[in-house]
């Protein structure tokens, strides 16, 4: 299957404002796309690339005063399978863990360890390692956290979204992830397209969606506490710690978003 995806954010700005993008489509997805998501800009500014620390393709700009459009529209072929349930996925002994992996055992500007790791322990502690106690995890996000864009704040984190019980796709997997790093599981959290691909169509605006991928029987896999059940058409964009490191622009200095779209959709 093909799917078509893309976004335009429009902003204003009253001075020249530097912006960091995560935008792209990750690199392990390069060789699945048709058409590539380049990043245009109205008007149109200089754009330099690179790979953050996670791998992550990123853009820089400098936005003029007033206003700019961002923008990008790509095509992807994807298998248009569910995301694979592996349920005999094992949970490493944390001195068999690839280092590459300790960093997402650590707690994180919105994934408080410290303050969720008795708690992790008195609700999953009772349950089978590996594969059936991440599900665990996201089962009982799902059904103990109220989703609603009304819930959504830039500083909820992982404690305050597990007493609050609301919030949205990047604060159901921000506690997952806590979850998970508080029972020695290697969790990192994911942004990514997701349409409404073999499922009922939401009546809501597309939005970039947040989830998580965890580390067990030697790789890493999705899982989305959010929506809890594997996904058609989940388009990577970039990996991180937490939202912090992923976080779609980074904007140093004052600035309205005026306008804000997505789309994800599967081409006939």
């Amino acid at each position: 299957m093909q799917i078509r995806l893309g976004y335009e954010l429009v902003y204003q700005c009253p001075q020249p404002t530097p912006m960091i993008l995560h935008l792209h489509i990750h690199y392990t997805r390069t060789s699945d796309l048709v058409r590539p998501d380049y990043l245009h800009t109205d008007p149109p500014v200089p754009i330099s690339m690179y790979r953050d620390g996670f791998g992550n393709w990123c853009s820089r700009i400098v936005a003029p005063p007033g206003r700019i459009r961002l923008t990008a529209d790509a095509l992807i072929n994807d298998r248009g399978d569910p995301e694979p349930i592996v349920y005999n996925a094992l949970q490493h002994p944390v001195e068999t863990l690839p280092e590459e992996t300790l960093v997402y055992l650590l707690g994180s500007r919105y994934c408080e360890t410290d303050l969720l790791t008795n708690t992790a322990w008195q609700l999953f502690g009772h349950t089978p390692l590996g594969w059936a106690r991440v599900q665990a995890i996201c089962d009982y996000v799902h059904q103990n956290i109220t989703f609603g864009y009304q819930y959504a704040r830039p500083t909820k984190t992982a404690w305050e979204t597990f007493n609050e019980r609301q919030g949205v796709c990047r604060d159901f997997a921000h506690l997952a992830i806590a979850f998970c790093r508080c029972l020695n599981i290697p969790a990192r959290y994911c942004t990514a397209y997701l349409g409404d691909i073999g499922v009922p169509a939401v009546d809501a605006p597309m939005d970039f969606a947040g989830s998580m991928e965890v580390f067990l029987g030697g790789s890493w896999h999705a899982f989305d506490p959010r929506n809890n059940q594997p996904r058609i058409g989940r388009v990577l964009i970039a990996r991180g710690r937490d939202a912090a490191d992923v976080a779609i622009t980074t904007t140093y200095g004052l600035h309205t978003l005026e306008s804000f779209r997505v789309w994800t959709d599967e081409v006939a």
